[in-house]
């Protein structure tokens, strides 16, 4: 996979949760799911931005670390949400896939990252 393939599955998924956020219901918990959703589901897209300027192979690491740690917690959400029964299955189930494969992808890139770092 391509650099620029990642970035711009990064940042379909962040366009994909800020839709769902916007199907949330108006109610407390969905508003304070959303805000959590909404921070933590377009954050792996900008800090795999950020890492593509890393000014060192560190800082590179540390923020594809932070991309996949923010992935998580999205991940985390929206299985919230599938469970709570906020929205209809379908509206979920590809988004939680996607949200797997590319914390699959990012962990990845995280472990190659640090390995080099050990070279």
């Amino acid at each position: 996979m391509e650099r620029n393939d990642l970035g711009e599955r990064l940042l379909n998924f962040a366009v994909w949760v800020i839709k769902l956020v916007e199907a949330l219901p108006n109610t407390i918990a969905g508003r304070r799911i959303g805000d959590q959703l909404l921070r933590s589901g377009t954050s792996p897209g900008a800090n795999y931005e950020e890492a593509q300027g890393a000014e060192s192979h560190t800082d590179f690491t540390h923020k594809m670390q932070i991309a996949l740690k923010e992935m998580r917690e999205t991940g985390y959400w929206l299985r919230v949400i599938h469970r709570a029964e906020v929205l209809p299955q379908h509206r979920l189930s590809e988004l939680i896939d996607e949200s797997e494969q590319l914390k699959k992808i990012l962990s990845k890139a995280v472990a190659t990252a640090k390995g080099k770092a050990k070279e």
